[in-house]
C-alpha cells in the first residue's frame, strides 16, 4: 500500500525511500513488510498502514479503515450490526467509473470542448489529474452507451445520470448532462460519486450538479478534497471557494489545498470534515452580493466550530474577479499573500454587524450588541468565546463581564441544533397570499434571502401580484446586504416605502420558528409566484395574438416562456 504512493527501493528484507513527510536527499524512510511498519530516521515519522493513510492521504481513522478493508475485499462491521457501505452500491461505483472514462474520452475527441478548456487555461496534466470530461450534445449519449438493459437503466437513474420522461410524452429516459464540461466529484478513496457540469456557452443553469443519491450527499462532500489529499506534503489549511473551475485553476497554480462546496452553502458537516484534517480554513468568495451572502452564511455555520487552536478567516476578492481569474492574473505568490491577510472571523463579524448601525451613538451600539448576542451564543464555551465577547465589548463600549451578564439576563439563547425540531415542511395559521407568505418569512429569517439564486430572482420579474414590487425590493436588498435578525430588517426599512407594512406583518403573521423550514417555504412560494407570472404573461400574449400578429420579439418571448413552463413542470424540451 505504501509502495503505491512512494517510490520504494528494495534493501534486503526491507524497502527504503526518501521520506514523503519531510524534504531530504538521502533515503531515510524504511518500510518493513514483515513487521507491517514504517519508520523515518530523519523526522521520526512512523506507524502502521493505517497511520500512513491518515498522515499521507489526510484520512480520518474511519476512512482509513474503510480504505484498507476495501483493498482486501473485506466489509467493516459498524455499530448496531450494520455491515458498512451497502454492497449493492459496488456496481454503481463501477458504473460511475466507466462513465467518467467515457466523458474524458469524449473531451479528447471533441474539438469544441477542447478549445473551451484550452481557452480557460487548463493544461493536459490538470485535466488528467481532475479527470475532466465532456458530456456530448445529445439526449441519449450515456443512455444508449450504458443503458442497453432495464437493470442498466435502473442503475443510471439511481446515480442521477438519466432522468425519467414525464408529462404525457411516453415512457423512457434522457441524459441529465448534455453539452457540458464534466467535473467528477470523488470520495476519499477516489471513486466518482457524482458530477458537476458546466455549460460551454450561455445557458441555464450555468452549473448543473448530480442529485442526492445513495453515493452522493452534497452537504457532506467537498470538490477537490481528494485531489488536495493526493497533492503530497502536510496539509495545513484549506481554502474554500465557490466553483469547480476555481478549484481546478488554483490547484494548477500550485495552491493545491483548494476545495469547493457542491451547489450549496457551507454546512456544519463540511466544517466538521475540514477541521478533522486541518486547523485553518479560509473562505475566499467573490466581492459581489452573492459572494458576500455566501460568506455570511459560512460564518454562521462556522461559529459552532470556532474554538482555540482553529483559524477561520474570510477573503473577499476584488470586484470583477473570482479565484480562477485572479490567480491567472497575479499568480500563486500574490494570491497566497491575499490568503495570509484574510480577515479573521472575529473581525469579519464585527465589521458586518457594525455596518448596519451607527456605533457613534448609544442606541446604535445597543442594537449592535443585540444583533451579536445570538451569533456569539453559538460559539462553544472556552477561550475563543471569551476573546470574541471581549472584542465585541470593546466596540460596544462596555466591560466584557458586563456585556456577557446583560446577555445572560436577556432573551434566552437559541437552543442547540440537536434540540431543534427536525427539518420538514411546516404549516402556519393565517398564511395569506403567496407574496405575504414570502415577505413574512424573509422578515422573520432575513438570512434565507441568500438561498435564492440570480436566476430565481430574475424569474420573479413577470410577477404582477399585489406586493410583488415590495417583495422584489426586499429580496434584492437582503441579498446585496445580508441581515440576520428581524429587528435589523425593520430598522433598515423604517423610512422606506413598505417599511410600515413589514413591521405590521411581523406583528400579525403567524410564521415558522425554524429557519431551515422557512427557507423551504420561501422557495415554494417564490416558485408558485414565478408560475403565476409566466401564466399571466402567456395569457396576455395569447390575447394580443387574437387582435394582431405578434412581433418577432414577442414570439421569441412566447416560445421562451412556454419552454420555461414545460421545464418547471418536469417536461423535457426537445430541440
Amino acid at each position: 500500500m505504501v509502495g503505491s504512493r512512494v517510490q520504494l527501493t528494495k534493501a534486503g528484507r526491507e524497502y527504503k525511500a526518501c521520506c514523503p513527510f519531510h524534504s531530504e536527499k538521502t533515503a531515510s524512510f524504511w518500510v518493513s513488510p514483515e513487521k507491517q511498519f514504517y519508520h523515518c530516521f530523519g523526522c521520526g515519522a512512523h506507524g502502521t498502514a493505517l497511520r500512513f493513510l491518515m498522515e499521507y492521504d489526510h484520512m480520518s481513522f474511519p476512512e482509513a479503515i474503510e480504505d484498507l478493508a476495501g483493498r482486501l475485499g473485506l466489509t467493516v462491521p459498524h455499530e448496531g450490526g450494520g455491515g458498512g457501505p451497502d454492497p449493492q452500491n459496488a456496481p454503481l461505483y463501477e458504473l460511475m467509473g466507466r462513465v467518467t472514462q467515457f466523458y474524458a474520452q469524449t473531451l479528447a475527441a471533441t474539438a469544441r470542448a477542447g478549445q473551451y478548456v484550452a481557452q480557460r487555461g487548463l493544461t493536459a496534466e490538470t485535466m488528467q489529474r481532475f479527470a475532466l470530461g465532456y458530456a456530448p450534445d445529445a439526449w441519449d449519449a450515456v443512455l444508449s452507451r450504458f443503458g442497453a438493459r432495464e437493470t442498466d437503466r435502473r442503475a443510471l437513474a439511481a446515480t442521477g445520470l438519466i432522468i425519467e420522461r414525464s408529462g404525457g410524452r411516453g415512457e423512457g429516459h434522457y441524459d441529465r448532462f448534455r453539452d457540458r464540461i464534466m467535473f467528477p466529484i470523488r470520495d476519499s478513496r477516489g471513486r466518482t460519486i457524482a458530477f458537476g457540469g458546466r455549460v460551454l456557452d450561455r445557458g441555464e443553469p450555468k452549473y448543473l450538479n448530480s442529485p442526492e443519491t445513495a453515493l452522493f450527499h452534497k452537504g457532506h462532500e467537498l470538490y477537490g478534497l481528494y485531489e488536495s489529499r493526493l497533492a503530497g506534503g502536510t496539509l495545513k489549511r484549506l481554502v474554500v471557494v465557490e466553483g469547480y473551475m476555481d478549484v481546478v485553476r488554483l490547484h494548477q497554480a500550485g495552491i493545491t489545498y483548494a476545495v469547493a462546496t457542491l451547489g450549496t452553502s457551507t454546512t456544519p458537516d463540511h466544517l466538521k470534515r475540514i477541521f478533522r484534517l486541518v486547523r485553518e480554513v479560509v473562505f475566499a468568495f467573490d466581492g459581489d452580493r452573492a459572494g458576500r451572502g455566501a460568506a455570511w452564511r459560512a460564518l454562521q455555520h462556522a461559529l459552532p466550530e470556532a474554538r482555540e487552536g482553529r483559524e477561520i478567516r474570510f477573503l473577499f476578492l476584488p470586484e470583477g474577479h473570482d479565484p480562477d481569474s485572479l490567480v491567472g492574473a497575479e499568480g500563486r505568490a500574490a494570491f497566497e499573500q491575499r490568503l495570509d491577510g484574510a480577515l479573521p472571523l472575529s473581525e469579519y463579524l464585527v465589521r458586518e454587524l457594525s455596518a448596519e448601525v451607527d456605533i457613534a451613538h448609544a442606541d446604535g451600539r445597543a442594537r449592535l450588541a443585540e444583533a451579536a448576542r445570538p451569533l456569539i451564543g453559538k460559539v462553544p464555551a472556552g477561550v475563543y468565546r471569551e476573546l470574541l465577547i471581549a472584542r465585541m465589548a470593546e466596540v460596544v463600549g462596555l466591560p466584557a463581564e458586563r456585556l456577557e451578564a446583560l446577555w445572560q439576563d436577556g432573551m434566552a439563547l437559541p437552543p442547540p441544533a440537536a434540540a431543534r425540531a427536525p427539518l420538514r415542511p411546516q404549516h402556519s395559521a393565517g398564511r395569506g397570499s403567496l407574496v405575504r407568505q414570502a415577505l413574512a418569512r424573509l422578515v422573520r429569517f432575513p438570512g434565507i434571502a441568500g438561498t435564492i439564486t440570480d436566476a430565481e430572482r430574475a424569474e420573479l420579474q413577470n410577477c404582477t401580484e399585489a406586493g410583488a414590487e415590495l417583495l422584489r425590493g426586499l429580496l434584492d436588498d437582503l441579498r446585496a446586504r445580508p441581515l440576520q435578525i428581524a429587528a435589523q430588517v425593520i430598522e433598515r426599512w423604517r423610512d422606506r416605502p413598505g417599511g410600515e407594512h413589514l413591521g405590521r406583518l411581523l406583528e400579525r403573521e403567524a410564521v415558522l420558528d425554524d429557519e431551515a423550514a422557512a427557507a423551504v417555504e420561501l422557495q415554494a412560494a417564490l416558485g408558485k409566484l414565478v408560475d403565476l407570472g409566466v401564466d399571466q404573461r402567456l395569457r396576455a400574449l395569447e390575447t394580443q395574438s387574437r387582435s394582431r400578429s405578434l412581433s418577432e420579439q414577442e414570439l421569441k418571448e412566447f416560445q421562451m416562456l412556454t419552454s420555461r413552463k414545460a421545464i418547471r413542470n418536469g417536461k423535457p424540451v426537445r430541440r
